[in-house]
């Protein structure tokens, strides 16, 4: 589905850019994962060490590869810290690191792909907490609002190019950031247990699944999309 097109992800050598790259490179893509710290284990991408938060890096990566058509600004952090003890310094790492190493990649990405006349496609990780407030992550979900808006900015000016934006928006993944919290943070994984209407946390193939069907050609008429899988939690889960 995907032969002959060349990926990039961001983040890949954490649980869901790692599966977004090896189900990208299974359908037939050529993948390059970025990434500051080497994968941990063998992988079906080729990893290159670039920091998004360094734009000459990213300029230079791209300008290396033989084209560009399928990007994954996947990249991440989350650092929980309640809001009144919220460090500018946790605050300005979300942004440069969530938000900025998104424009960072998609910018330079774009203008690759307008020069080279490709209608690629632009796939951000946004969150389903973009939109909804939760406990002691003021800093995460404000940098993935902000990746909402900049991925329909991107769909609406991009579009005259063939150029695609679109993004998903994990829920409570049991590995990566999440799965992090599950372990280390017990207020969070006792407000996990009751806020999923399915009952449990997603997978990073769920997310994997969900980039490969938006880099795909069943998405040709799709641009400026937040793709939600979060087993519902955007819904609600009250009590009885």
């Amino acid at each position: 589905m995907l032969h002959g097109k060349t990926a990039i992800v961001t983040g890949g050598s954490g649980d869901l850019g790692s599966a977004m790259a090896r189900h990208l490179a299974e359908n037939g893509a050529q993948v390059i994962s970025w990434d500051i710290v080497p994968p941990k284990q063998d992988s079906l991408a080729d990893y290159v060490k670039v920091d998004v938060r360094d734009r000459a890096a990213v300029d230079a990566a791209i300008a290396g590869l033989p084209q560009v058509d399928i990007v994954c600004a996947n990249a991440g952090i989350v650092d929980a810290q309640p809001f009144l003890e919220l460090s500018a310094e946790n605050w300005q790492n979300h942004l440069d690191i969530n938000l900025t190493g998104c424009f960072h990649t998609c910018q330079s990405a774009a203008r690759r792909m307008v020069a080279d006349g490709a209608q690629g496609r632009i796939i951000l990780t946004s969150s389903w907490v973009a939109q909804i407030p939760w406990p002691e992550i003021s800093a995460y979900t404000v940098s993935k609002a902000g990746v909402n808006m900049l991925v329909k900015q991107m769909a609406r000016e991009l579009a005259g190019h063939g150029i695609r934006v679109n993004a998903v928006a994990p829920g409570i993944v049991a590995a990566g950031l999440a799965g992090r919290q599950l372990r280390e943070e017990p207020q969070y994984a006792a407000r996990v247990s009751t806020v999923i209407p399915l009952g449990a946390p997603g997978s990073p193939e769920d997310i994997a699944a969900a980039v490969v069907y938006l880099a795909s050609p069943q998405t040709d008429y799709m641009t400026g999309s937040i793709l939600t899988l979060d087993g519902g939690c955007s819904l609600f889960q009250f009590d009885g």
